[in-house]
């Protein structure tokens, strides 16, 4: 073979290897699209079936609890605040609610009042345990059983930080929803920033999963990863997203974050910007579902989705959890399933409140493990 010929076949095997390496990554980018768009036809199902328990012990009479709330501006933590009293209402118990009011501190001083309560249970609602360890310990100690809600990053009894058990949908689950929906509506194409709080390891854990599943979309991309914390989101997000949308402009396309009380303060700025109401970056929530997420979804108001969670069925649930405990049986295991709200099936699960109360019959299924009817 001459070398004009050698020259000439070996460039039509580069370029062939080309076309070929072009195809197989066409081919993958196509898949994982596709995986996306899958998952989330699942997710988005209306009303998922009850698939939590149906025995238990009945109800154990006379008992007092305390909801100590990490702040109630936060939506999922007021919402399973209103559940815990429902239920608590239901199973004939005295129930109070204690505000942290956003801060470590106030953290600190609503869980040391309701130890100085006394109280047969506390539940926490978004206390992250890690912080406040000491002063569980100390109410453990005191023979006061307690049970997380987004307390520990994973759903289930810890016995590092003396919870019964922690609710939660599974983080890592909540955050696959959240990215694959950048994914399966971009087509592949997302430009992403996401929103964290390292004040909570739960969000850490979230952001991290989001990442990881933008990172894994060959046509997708990471912009930014931005730390800052919830609860000082209305002075930091206006300047915050002016910042971002100067920095990156049209190739942020997709906001993710681990609450939606990050796009609570982003309006503003986006209409500032001259964005659309409906346009992009399109904001995606990995948490919570609050009462103002579903307001935006609902009006196609600067936010998409929510992976929302059953907040008053988490209050239920906590309710049903302490009560297991107080007569000296294990935990549930129940671990709601994952759900995102975006505006195809908010009519179906926005509900008159705009929050997602799913109607697959919990509060029938835990009233008549109480009453043992």
């Amino acid at each position: 073979m001459t070398s004009h010929y050698r020259k000439s076949f070996g460039l039509l095997a580069l370029g062939l290897a080309g076309t070929m390496l072009t195809a197989i990554g066409a081919a993958a980018q196509d898949d994982s699209v596709k995986s996306a768009q899958d998952y989330i036809a699942e997710v988005t199902k209306p009303n998922p079936p009850w698939t939590g328990p149906t025995s238990g012990p009945t109800a154990q009479p006379g008992k007092t609890i305390v909801y100590v709330s990490a702040d109630q501006r936060n939506g999922g933590a007021l919402g399973v605040a209103q559940g815990v009293e429902e239920a608590g209402k239901a199973i004939g118990w005295t129930v109070r609610v204690l505000d942290g009011q956003g801060t470590v501190s106030g953290r600190s001083t609503a869980l040391q009042q309701a130890i100085a309560l006394k109280p047969d249970g506390i539940v926490l609602g978004t206390v992250d345990a890690k912080e406040q360890a000491e002063l569980i310990g100390q109410a453990t100690q005191a023979g006061i059983e307690v049970v997380g809600w987004h307390a520990v990053t994973n759903p289930g009894p810890s016995e590092e930080f003396k919870l019964f058990t922690n609710i939660a949908t599974d983080p890592l689950t909540v955050a696959k929803a959240a990215a694959s929906f950048a994914v399966a509506d971009s087509g592949g194409k997302a430009g992403v920033v996401i929103f964290t709080d390292s004040t909570y390891a739960i969000a850490i854990a979230k952001s991290d999963a989001m990442a990881k599943i933008i990172g894994a979309c060959s046509g997708c991309k990471v912009l930014d990863v931005e730390d800052t914390p919830l609860a000082e989101a209305s002075t930091r997000m206006p300047q915050l997203t002016t910042s971002l949308m100067q920095r990156f402009g049209e190739q942020w396309t997709y906001a993710l974050s681990i609450n939606d009380l990050t796009f609570d303060f982003m309006s503003a700025s986006l209409a500032s910007a001259g964005v659309s109401q409906e346009g992009y970056p399109r904001n995606v929530s990995a948490g919570d579902g609050s009462e103002a997420a579903f307001q935006r979804i609902r009006t196609n108001f600067y936010q998409a989705g929510t992976v929302a969670e059953p907040l008053r069925l988490h209050g239920w649930q906590a309710v049903d959890e302490l009560n297991r405990a107080f007569a000296g049986k294990p935990a549930s295991g129940f671990v709601a399933p994952v759900h995102l709200v975006i505006a195809a099936n908010i009519g179906s699960d926005g509900g008159p409140d705009n929050v997602y109360d799913p109607e697959n019959g919990y509060r029938n299924a835990y009233t008549r493990i109480w009453t043992g009817k």
